[in-house]
């Protein structure tokens, strides 16, 4: 067998809690933290309880509250689709003469440009 592959044990590893609970269990780290233990567990004191880890309930109303604002019904959503659909029907010729000139006067100015920047 391999030496060393273990990691190393502490018998006595210090556990601090967020209420102010400390005790000793084996570990194979030194000390570390925790957010809950047995002495306000609400498993084991019988009191019911919220723990908010970092703010998770404040933070998901915020992203809720965000998203209510932001909110549009489906007949808005109609709505601005048809407006959108109207206005690029206003912007396309009516006949097919126009749409010749509008051609024609576009490559003028592609000419122009390139032109220009030949010079």
């Amino acid at each position: 067998m391999k030496a060393n592959v273990h990691p190393k044990w502490y018998p006595d590893s210090k556990v601090n809690c967020v209420c102010g609970n400390s005790f000793t269990v084996g570990a194979t780290v030194p000390a570390f933290q925790v957010e809950v233990c047995s002495n306000c567990h609400p498993f084991y004191t019988g009191q019911m309880k919220y723990v908010d880890t970092a703010g998770r309930v404040d933070a998901f109303l915020s992203k809720k509250a965000k998203a209510q604002t932001q909110r549009v019904s489906k007949s808005e959503k109609r709505k601005i689709k048809k407006q959108k659909q109207l206005e690029k029907e206003l912007e396309r010729p009516d006949t097919l003469e126009e749409l010749r000139t509008m051609v024609k006067n576009s490559k003028k100015q592609k000419l122009q440009v390139t032109k220009q920047d030949n010079k």
